[in-house]
């Protein structure tokens, strides 16, 4: 059965019962939508500030590839493998975007029997939480364009605003577009764009903020452009924004509650990507999973040279988390693709190709190991092609390396397939291990940070921008020193190339464009080709999507 087919036979049980039974948290700290959706009270999460926090695990993978490597299908499954096992465990994952989901990459609530559901939901509309995001940002931007027609009080200047607008859609044709045609009653006429809403500012905002009030803090502290005379910052504060686009937001920051397949709690809140964002989901259900279960599993975007990096370097930075374990996933298919070998050709067994491969995963796990100072576990997310012999040869393979492999079949075997993964994991953890470490510190300077993360994580030979990148990124640091980076780059490649397979050393990652996001706290380094509003593909998955007489989806995987 497909994915959608798997979620719809599914006999779910009411979020409200399940909350009750397994976290004693009463229906009157609920707000249900529906039966089987919830969103947690900020009252409830205040209430829970003396508990000890629970142990925090990072589940991460290999640089992705059209073979599929199954981070989120291997947390929900290793989810429900360690509360098999009695360890109580609650997960975090991210909303899925509209655009991804209508384009190439297809839904984000797991696959086959290790699912979060309901799967349609989660995929579409979900709680709104992505429409009142894209609200709050575009309010914003419509309060810009006015301030200017109205007379322009605050000496905006027109050329240096830098507050795009968004939409949840993959639309290349909104990338850069000329706003307030049509004559002077519509403002004045000025070059713009779109975002993708899961890059937007206010989603990063909302996923780092620690509270409402806290919300409305980085809100007021955007910056949106810069006055004509003395080019001093502008903020949403100035435009008495951040108020109104808080009240947008304010049911949307508390977290949600779904379930997964064998009705275990997870929280799905917040969706930055990783490759254009910081990938992590929001750290209000982060902190407030640590305070009701014994381990969090938690999913960073992509590959481990960029969710994993942001997580440690943004987020655990930002919010005080300390992860003690990586589970690092990898399949047979995606090891044999950046060994070489075609996407049509994976289901055949190649050894020769897969131990090439393992010069990615090997990257990946150096930089786990070395430049995050955490101790890992490597899931072998099983596919049905996969061979005794390619099975054997990469646990052969991460033997050397000196960390423990496992195959891991939760996609057929739900939680039961992934109990041998959630006993490797128990016992690391009970092996202890130093604390993380960051990949820079926190008074380096700004470039330091960029070239630190390019040759390091992604091991660049060079690493260049433009004079005028150089001064402005020199003229940010003056001002916001101790600001993070997040690199927009290719999730594809170690390089800025998304052809780069395996292990690329030595390469030029060239920064094109800096951006100041000041409410989030850090500072968007564009690399490469890298776009913040993707494009669909020749066939959109939009194209198979439909639904019938009875209001059934067809086609959502």
């Amino acid at each position: 059965m497909s994915d959608i087919d798997i979620a719809r036979k599914a006999k779910l049980q009411p979020v409200l019962d399940l909350a009750a039974r397994q976290y004693g948290i009463e229906a009157l700290h609920l707000e249900p939508y529906g039966h089987y959706k919830a969103k947690l009270s900020l009252e409830y999460i205040d209430s829970l500030h003396d508990r000890p926090d629970g142990r925090l695990v990072l589940v991460t993978g290999i640089s992705p590839t059209p073979a599929g490597e199954g981070k989120t299908t291997t947390t929900v499954g290793l989810g429900d493998a360690l509360n098999r096992i009695g360890r109580k465990t609650l997960i975090c994952l991210r909303e899925p975007s509209l655009g991804p989901c209508f384009g190439v990459k297809g839904g984000a609530a797991g696959g086959g029997y290790a699912q979060v559901v309901p799967m349609e939901d989660i995929n579409l509309h979900f709680t709104g939480d992505f429409h009142a995001i894209g609200s709050a940002h575009n309010l914003l931007a419509a309060l810009i364009d006015n301030h200017i027609h109205q007379g322009n009080e605050l000496d905006i200047d027109p050329r240096r605003i830098a507050w795009r607008r968004v939409v949840d859609m993959n639309d290349r044709a909104l990338r850069d577009i000329v706003v307030a045609l049509g004559g002077t009653a519509n403002g004045l006429p000025r070059q713009d764009g779109y975002d993708i809403t899961a890059a937007s500012e206010v989603m990063a905002v909302f996923c780092l903020a620690s509270s409402l009030i806290d919300l409305k803090k980085r809100l007021s502290n955007i910056i949106i452009g810069y006055t004509r005379s003395g080019q001093k910052p502008v903020y949403a504060r100035d435009l008495k924004a951040h108020g109104a686009m808080s009240a947008l937001l304010k049911d949307a920051i508390k977290p949600n509650l779904v379930q997964t397949l064998e009705h275990n709690l997870a929280f799905v809140h917040g969706g930055p990507f990783a490759n254009i964002a910081h990938g992590c989901n929001s750290v209000t259900a982060t902190r407030t999973a640590l305070k009701l279960a014994d381990l969090v599993l938690t999913e960073a975007g992509f590959g481990a040279d960029l969710g994993a990096e942001k997580f440690i370097d943004i987020k655990c930075r930002m919010a005080g988390l300390r992860p003690e374990l990586v589970v690092l996933v990898a399949t047979i298919r995606a090891l044999k693709y950046h060994g070489g070998v075609e996407a049509g050709q994976l289901d055949r067994e190649n050894l020769q190709a897969l131990e090439r491969g393992c010069e990615n995963l090997e990257r990946h796990l150096h930089n786990i190991r070395e430049h995050y100072n955490l101790p890992c576990v490597i899931s072998i997310n099983h596919f049905t092609h996969d061979t005794r012999a390619e099975l054997d040869l990469l646990r052969a393979q991460a033997e050397k390396l000196g960390v423990r492999a496992v195959v891991a079949r939760q996609w057929a075997e739900g939680g039961a397939g992934a109990e041998e993964l959630a006993q490797a994991v128990a016992q690391t953890l009970e092996r202890g291990g130093a604390a993380h470490e960051f990949v820079y510190a926190d008074d380096a300077p700004l470039w330091e940070k960029i070239e630190t993360v390019c040759r390091k994580i992604y091991g660049a030979g060079t690493v260049e921008a433009e004079p005028k990148i150089r001064a402005r990124i020199d003229e940010l640091n003056q001002e916001y020193p101790g600001f993070p980076v997040c690199i927009a780059k290719t999730q594809m490649s170690f390089s800025t190339d998304p052809g780069q397979r395996g292990a690329p050393s030595g390469h030029t990652v060239t920064i094109r464009e800096v951006r100041l996001a000041n409410g989030a706290g850090f500072i968007v380094a564009v690399a490469g080709n890298i776009m913040t509003m993707p494009g669909l593909p020749r066939r959109p998955a939009a194209e198979a999507i439909d639904v019938d007489a009875e209001g059934h989806i067809q086609g959502l995987f």
